[in-house]
C-alpha cells in the first residue's frame, strides 16, 4: 500500500473530518484528531480493498509533500 495524503479539518461542532485527495469518496469523521486519523487509516484500507474486489484501478499516491503554513 502506498502512502496517501490525508487532509484533516476541524468541524464547526468541534469534531474532525478527514479525506484523502487521491481517493475520492474515502472519508472519516471523529471527535478528536487522533480518532479521526485512526478511522481514516481503516477507511483507506477498506476503500482500497473495495477497489481491488471491483476490479477497479487503485490510484497511485500523487502527493509528494505536506506542509502546514502559519499565517499572521
Amino acid at each position: 500500500m502506498g502512502r496517501y495524503a490525508v487532509v484533516v479539518e476541524r468541524a464547526d461542532d468541534g469534531g474532525y473530518g478527514a479525506y484523502a485527495p487521491d481517493l475520492p469518496g474515502c472519508v472519516a469523521v471523529g471527535e478528536t484528531e487522533e480518532e479521526t486519523l485512526a478511522l481514516m487509516r481503516e477507511a483507506i484500507v477498506f476503500h482500497l480493498e473495495g477497489l481491488r474486489e471491483a476490479g477497479a484501478e487503485v490510484p497511485e499516491p500523487s502527493t509528494v509533500s505536506v506542509a502546514v503554513i502559519e499565517a499572521a
